[in-house]
């Protein structure tokens, strides 16, 4: 399985983003796809994801402002967050389950910055 993430950037503090993640290389629905994302410290936390069964779940800090959605395309995945903070300031990647194995996308980096 192959992960590829876009739609990272510069973005004013109140601003929004939608990150994709595109999904190759399985031909049946991945049991879930997310996103963690990684601040400078180093410290990797989870945002949110996106079940086969079409179940989200969001990390407490981000719910209310963030949005996953899947497009027809089933295994493109996205992340729609609102209301930037400049501590949402990270790299973004996405993940994929599939029968026990997690894949991981390349990160997108998120800046939040006036």
């Amino acid at each position: 399985v192959q992960l590829q993430a876009s739609g990272g950037g510069l973005v004013q503090p109140g601003g929004s983003l939608r990150l994709s993640c595109a999904a190759s290389g399985s031909s049946t629905r991945l049991d879930m796809i997310g996103w963690h994302r990684e601040k400078s410290g180093g410290q990797r936390e989870w945002v949110g994801d996106i079940s086969k069964y079409d179940i989200i779940n969001y990390a407490d800090y981000m719910k209310g402002r963030v949005i996953i959605s899947r497009t027809n395309a089933e295994n493109t995945v996205h992340l729609q967050m609102n209301d930037l903070r400049p501590e949402d300031t990270a790299v973004y990647y996405c993940f994929a389950d599939l029968g026990g194995s997690r894949f991981w996308g390349q990160g997108t980096l998120v800046t939040v910055s006036s």
